[in-house]
């Protein structure tokens, strides 16, 4: 007999089959008037490039978008299949955390932390790691996500510290749009559930309000890791030891020119993969991450083009791991805690020219780190921190021509322990053609150690480095973004080709005092050069998609040698096929990644290229308020694996087989 999983298989390509034969048809007879004119897609508007709501073909930054119906269409399940979408960006997943590579650079062991992620204006990297949340431990529900802006290029001359390669900024969906309740279930392989509630409305004469829950439990699979191949480590099966929770909570009020909104998620995931030298096969090694915050924005637009904002922010964050070692527990933590507040002023000057200042303060007052063995009691770790930056920015827009705009701002950041940094931007931005926009840019942006890099020494494998400086990168970017119309079809067009240049980098490397030990250490320089192809595109019968071409080669400079991690090309292709008009459609995505090379001194050299097809069937107001969708990933069971850092035993991770989910959503 067939086993489910093959039912399942055979059953969702028969359907797919059968909805793909007769789509064209339908779309056909069926045409979607609403779908967006050329002249309102050359309007779209983008909020993180200069931190103000501004034409994309205005931002000085090449800008990539992602809506709450693309990821209701594909199925995303999180932000990281959001951010695996994005031309350019790859990830990879080392069965705890989820990390996304930009432009060549993702080194495996490193922690998110030269991309900045930003919420509502509102910073989400924490203060211990400097980590970007990007997986399940993302504190949101991805269904609350209004969308997603990915701004490429150094951003420091408005963000600070952490916009390195760029920054993914999340704006959330407002009461007013749900004006009602939403419920929301999914079932998923590995026996994953997931469930959330939902409620918004705008009051007459009152708030605006939303408030939102999610829960989600999954066993996990049982997974096979060559490494461990001996029947002293059970063989290389890790059983019961994949499995994932998380709870999230999210309350956003707005009254008047305020607006409160408070945050709170807690994840717990197992480790089956033995890493840092864990007894394998055994379940009871995990971690969990907590995150809160609470964000009072108030914002004003005065007479005479001047428009304020103020806030005012709290955050905590939590980190604890539980490592069995042989007989030993060992318990590993960090706990950080931080307030801020930040004022922006907008105004526009002789109906030409916009300026854009502010100044933040913020205050880490709480920057600990530990471990130590349970039984018997032995600290191994006790270091405990805090520490302050205040920054001020100024940015100005000016339209020398009506086809031409100069952009330049510069930021000043004041840290206790590494003094003062400058980091300036300038971008011009040319409008030969009423279609034809040319972006010229130049950034610079810097990353100071977190204190993770700086004080962690564990008396086993790692040491801090309290001198440490800071990491910069200066990068150069020319883009030319395209609109047309032809053959009946709305087309956007982008190339973007670049070259930036990384120094004083900070890596671990072995101590050369104690080559037992590894340091965080000022090493390398890194140039990068490439390409970025895009083409969207869209008819009057709703049809739509998009796809991409990325070639790039990242290298240490003076060595020729390339980096771990770093695919030399890849391409996606995102299709959105309507079959009833908007209301039934199928939706394909293929992405496909070049070889990576692995961590020097490895076994295993390169991990080879991968070509993965996801497919979504996606169905809304077929019954009132009802929304279905059937997503495979990884369709065809595609088998490829990510490379990882020292921590693990394994050269590679295998990533996961064909998989399923179905998901309903009721709105009343």
């Amino acid at each position: 007999m067939l086993k489910m999983e093959e039912w399942m298989t055979r059953l969702t390509l028969s359907v797919l089959l059968l909805f793909a034969a007769v789509a064209p048809a339908r779309a056909a007879a069926e045409a979607d008037l609403t779908e967006m004119t050329l002249e309102s897609l050359m309007q779209v508007s983008v909020v993180g490039a200069s931190r103000y709501e501004q034409k994309l073909i205005e931002a000085p930054s090449y800008v990539s978008i992602v809506t709450r119906d693309d990821i209701r269409h594909f199925g995303y399940r999180n932000l990281i299949d959001v951010l695996r979408s994005i031309p350019g960006v790859y990830t990879t997943y080392d069965r705890n955390y989820n990390y996304a590579g930009v432009r060549g650079f993702n080194p495996p062991g490193d922690f998110n932390s030269r991309i900045l992620l930003v919420v509502d204006g509102h910073r989400i990297n924490e203060d211990i790691y400097d980590q970007a949340m990007f997986g399940n431990y993302f504190p949101f529900d991805i269904d609350l996500v209004e969308r997603v802006e990915f701004v490429r290029g150094p951003s420091s001359s408005l963000y600070g510290s952490n916009a390195f390669f760029g920054i993914v900024n999340v704006i959330t969906r407002r009461g007013g749009n749900l004006e009602g309740t939403e419920l929301s279930a999914s079932a998923a392989s590995y026996r994953t559930f997931q469930g959330r509630a939902t409620y918004g409305r705008e009051y007459s004469r009152g708030p605006e309000l939303l408030l939102s829950g999610t829960v989600s439990d999954s066993r996990g699979q049982d997974l096979y890791f060559p490494a461990f191949d001996d029947p002293a480590t059970n063989n290389g099966v890790a059983v019961n030891a994949d499995a994932e929770k998380f709870r999230n909570a999210f309350a956003k009020i707005a009254y008047g020119g305020f607006t409160l909104e408070g945050v709170t998620g807690y994840r717990k995931k197992n480790l089956p993969t033995g890493s840092y030298g864990t007894n394998f096969n055994d379940n009871r090694s995990y971690t969990v991450d907590e995150v809160t915050y609470l964000d009072l924005r108030y914002e004003r637009d005065f007479s005479g083009g001047l428009d304020v904002t103020a806030r005012l922010f709290w955050d905590h964050t939590r980190y604890y791991g539980e490592y069995i070692f042989g007989p030993v527990l060992n318990k590993d933590y960090a706990n950080g805690n931080w307030w801020g507040s930040e004022l922006q002023v907008k105004k526009k000057a002789w109906d030409r020219h916009l300026f854009t200042g502010g100044v933040e303060y913020r205050n880490n007052y709480q920057q600990d780190q530990g471990n130590y063995d349970v039984d018997p009691h032995n600290v191994i770790l006790d270091d405990r921190r805090r520490s302050s930056v205040w920054s001020t920015y100024l940015q100005g827009e000016f339209r020398i021509l009506p086809n031409l705009i100069l952009n330049a701002g510069i930021r000043y950041d004041d840290y206790e322990k590494f003094g003062g940094n400058w980091s300036p931007r300038i971008g011009l931005i040319w409008s030969p053609w009423e279609k034809t926009t040319v972006k010229m840019l130049y950034g610079n942006a810097f990353r100071v150690p977190n204190v993770y890099e700086l004080y962690y020494s564990d008396n086993v494998t790692l040491k801090g480095n309290p001198a440490l400086k800071p990491e910069t990168i200066d990068t150069y970017e020319v883009v030319l973004e395209q609109f047309a119309e032809l053959l009946g079809i709305q087309w956007k067009g982008t190339a973007a080709g670049y070259y930036y240049r990384i120094k004083n980098l900070i890596t671990a490397q072995a101590d050369p005092a104690d080559p037992d030990f590894s340091i965080f250490q000022n090493s390398d320089t890194i140039e990068a050069k490439g390409l970025e192809l895009a083409l969207d595109g869209r008819t009057a019968s709703g049809l739509r998609g998009s796809a991409s071409y990325s070639l790039q080669k990242s290298e240490v400079r003076g060595t020729g040698s390339s980096l771990p991690n770093s695919p030399t090309s890849t391409a996606k292709l995102n299709l959105f096929l309507p079959i009833v008009g908007n209301r039934v459609s199928l939706n394909p995505e293929v992405q496909y990644y070049s070889s990576r090379k692995t961590v020097p001194g490895r076994a295993t050299e390169t991990v080879g290229g991968y070509t993965v097809v996801n497919l979504t069937l996606f169905t809304q107001q077929l019954l009132k308020g009802l929304e279905l969708s059937a997503s495979a990933y990884n369709l065809l069971d595609k088998s490829y694996a990510d490379p990882v850092g020292n921590e693990f035993t394994q050269d590679t991770i295998a990533q996961d087989g064909r998989n399923y989910r179905v998901k309903a959503t009721y709105r009343f």
